[in-house]
């Protein structure tokens, strides 16, 4: 095993497109009566799509996103913004 640390990058188009899709998600989460943090959270930490609501393509929207480069950019801007 190496010792060497893995740079990871994520462009910044990359993150104004997970930012719309976080939103309407979220939206989409909240017009269903869902808590939208607690689901999002139990997508992220499982990767299983069903925390997820299907009403208006949330889903789809979200499986499209790779969810390494989410939360990179999540914690890019817990820190800096």
């Amino acid at each position: 095993m190496e010792d060497n640390t893995i740079k990871f990058m994520v462009s910044d188009d990359a993150g104004e497109e997970m930012k719309a899709i976080l939103t309407a998600v979220y939206s989409a989460l909240s017009e269903k009566g869902y808590n939208p943090i607690n689901q999002i959270v139990g997508y992220l930490l499982s990767e299983d799509p069903t925390y997820i609501t299907n009403y208006n393509n949330a889903r789809s929207l979200i499986c499209k996103l790779d969810r390494d480069e989410l939360l990179q950019e999540l914690v890019r801007h817990y820190l800096f913004e």
